[in-house]
């Protein structure tokens, strides 16, 4: 990588990067703690729908994380394969 253009590419892949994984976990576990809490005050249990729609958001969390980052590294391996 020099002091050109072709940086960018590389800027542009990491800052999708960021927003998406940032999308990714945040957004689960926001739905999960607002949809348990509520059910927690309509059922009377406290905190356990909370937890476990956390921990369901957990998981599918991790799930798509490692689906993206496999997705991401075959973006940046054709971008090193690119280079000029």
């Amino acid at each position: 990588m020099g002091k050109n253009g072709s940086d960018n590419a590389y800027y542009l892949l990491g800052l999708r990067v960021l927003a998406d994984f940032g999308a990714t976990i945040a957004i689960p576990a926001v739905i999960a703690s607002v949809l348990g809490a509520k059910l927690d005050a309509a059922w009377g249990t406290k905190p356990y729908a909370t937890l476990s729609f956390l921990a369901l958001a957990f998981v599918l969390t991790v799930a798509l994380i490692r689906k993206k980052a496999v997705a991401y590294g075959k973006s940046y391996q054709e971008l090193i394969n690119k280079k000029p």
